[in-house]
């Protein structure tokens, strides 16, 4: 019988071989998904880990400058004394939330209400911001001073939290108000410097920003090895006016006097060293407060007058014209004119002398002193019409100064257009005696600095040294730009503009013991349909006349009085006798 056996089947063999496949499967599985989640970990949200990892292994900040500061100065000692600085200040605010009953804020309260009683129901106002008890941030008083912030600190009041800020202050207040400007904000809020110095001196003021950037560890500790990114704050210039700060007080106060005896509606104020250029007192009134500019009820306040608006100036540039005409050599101080009251065939009306004065036979020395108009006619039909355009333009009318201060504008002498004819015409024929033609105060002043000094234009400037945050010290130079009038000229001039302050209208001007050259001028003010009979009264001069240690303006805007010779005169003359005392000036003739 044939036999039925079979061998049995190796079932754990097979067994084991479907475990291996099942645990290769799910390592492979495994695998896959661990490349994939790295995947999408590593690739698909990379900026979202780094941009995690960054809040708490990195650490950035930026760097913010320090405004410089600005500082006037003493022309005989060199003494700084500061116009506008960084002050610091401090955010009083309370966490609403950790004040728990009425008694801790009826305390807080009444301490600010002591504190600061320039507000009425301070106390009420104060009281129902603490109430709100919700607020981690309610702030109550700004500015604080240090010695307040630490009053208050004392008392350990809960809820109440300072933060350290940085305040512009202006210690001088309303004096010299126009030259520094302040330090506004713009649309976005970031501060901005506004007018004056403040204004055109922004970006150098300002500095640079920087920032720091790199890693920390875990405890919070900066990674030396790191890559860490650095760059340092670039504090703003410091700035040393050449505005001497005794004699911008004097001038200013002596103008404010006028301006309120005269009746004036602003008044403004020049005086320069016409050997350098230095700026040593620029008014211009009405005046403002830079710590409190938003109080002004006109904005216009803020434009300095002395450099921003142009007026006409009458007589005070009639010497101009005259230094042409004796620098070309068609006149000289004794040359004769005969005046009969009257010009007529060169404008539509006749050009006639101020008060219909007949003044008869004259020299060119007599036209200053009498302050003649027909007599300058005279002078520019001699110059010629082209001549006389070229001496304005010489003498910088027309355009800027170039003085490192905001809002300075050029006035015009856009009637004075030069054709092909030389032939005087009415323009020019008015022009001689400074009518139909404006100008600024500063530039009538360095105008009669280039008389003054023998005959170059120099650019005026305000600035006396820039201190740098690297130690690095700038000090300007004095900027001669060109000779505009020989010096035999300007000595002509000068001695008849003496003898206009000795004999003339501007006696008034004098100061005993010294030889005063100067020049007043009374000018109509022009208006829609013609002239207004309302005028700017105007003085410029310098002394001592043989080595002039000043060139001073003086101008009143409509005052109540009918002439020059007794409102800028007068002003002049006083601080005249100031700056010769100031500056230790020796006489230069008799006292009489």
């Amino acid at each position: 019988m044939q036999s039925s056996y079979h061998r049995p089947r190796d079932d754990s063999r097979s067994n084991f071989s479907k475990r291996i496949r099942v645990a290769v499967f799910f390592l492979f599985f495994g695998i896959v998904c661990i490349i994939a989640r790295l995947f999408f970990l590593m690739i698909i949200q990379h900026d979202f880990y780094t941009a995690l990892a960054a809040t708490t292994q990195e650490t950035s900040g930026t760097l913010f400058p320090r405004r410089g500061q600005i500082y006037l100065s003493d022309a005989r000692t060199g003494a700084t004394y500061p116009l506008a600085l960084n002050k610091d200040v401090f955010l009083l605010y309370a966490d609403t939330r950790d004040i728990k009953d009425n008694e801790t804020a009826e305390k807080i309260a009444t301490i600010l209400e002591n504190k600061f009683t320039y507000m009425p129901d301070r106390r009420i106002t104060v009281l129902a911001q603490l109430n709100k008890r919700i607020d981690p941030y309610e702030p109550l008083e700004q500015k604080l001073n240090q010695e307040t912030m630490e009053e208050i600190k004392k008392l350990d009041l809960p809820g109440l939290h300072f933060v350290r800020q940085t305040h512009r202050t202006y210690p001088e207040h309303n004096l010299a108000a126009h030259i520094v400007g302040f330090l506004g904000k713009d649309n976005a809020g970031n501060e901005l410097g506004r007018y004056g110095i403040e204004g055109y001196w922004q970006k150098e003021l300002a500095g640079s920003g920087g920032f720091f950037a790199g890693l920390k560890s875990a405890s919070g500790n900066w990674i030396q090895a790191a890559a860490n990114g650095f760059k340092p704050a670039q504090d703003g210039v410091d700035l040393i006016l050449t505005i001497d700060r005794t004699l911008q007080y004097k001038a200013c106060e002596r103008l404010r006097q006028g301006l309120i005896e005269y009746g004036a509606t602003s008044a403004a104020l020049v005086i320069m060293d016409p050997q350098t250029g230095a700026i040593l007192t620029m008014c211009s009134l009405p005046d403002f407060d830079p710590n409190q500019y938003g109080k002004v009820e006109d904005p216009n306040v803020y434009n300095n007058a002395a450099i921003f608006t142009p007026y006409e100036p009458g007589s005070i540039f009639k010497p101009i014209a005259m230094s042409a005409a004796l620098n070309q050599g068609v006149v000289n101080p004794d040359t004769p004119f005969r005046d009969t009251g009257r010009r007529d065939g060169i404008c539509e009306s006749p050009i006639q002398n101020a008060g219909n004065k007949i003044h008869g036979d004259q020299t060119m020395t007599g036209i200053l002193q009498n302050s003649i108009n027909t007599g300058m006619v005279f002078v520019a039909e001699q110059l010629g019409k082209q001549k006389f355009v070229d001496y304005i333009k010489r003498f910088g009318f027309g355009v800027e100064t170039g003085i490192e201060l905001d809002t300075e504008t050029s006035g015009t002498i856009n009637s004075l257009s030069v054709n092909k004819s030389n032939k005087i015409d009415c323009y020019t024929a008015t022009a001689a005696f400074g009518q139909g033609i404006t100008i600024t105060p500063l530039q009538a002043a360095v105008a009669f600095s280039a008389i003054a000094n023998g005959g170059t234009l120099i650019k005026p400037y305000i600035i006396k040294e820039k201190k740098f945050s690297d130690g690095h010290v700038e000090i300007t130079k004095p900027k001669p730009v060109y000779s505009v009038l020989s010096r035999k000229a300007a000595s002509q001039l000068g001695s008849m503009l003496v003898s206009t302050v000795d004999k003339g209208y501007s006696g008034r001007a004098r100061v005993p013991g010294y030889n005063v050259a100067g020049k007043s001028g009374t000018a109509e003010i022009p208006g829609p349909g013609g002239y207004t009979k309302t005028y700017n009264h105007s003085f410029v001069g310098f002394a001592p006349a043989n080595d002039p240690k000043y060139v001073m303006l003086v101008k009143f805007e409509k005052p109540t009085a009918a002439y020059a010779e007794s409102t800028a005169a007068p002003v002049f003359g006083e601080l005249s006798k100031f700056l010769l005392e100031y500056f230790s000036v020796p006489p230069t003739r008799d006292v009489k």
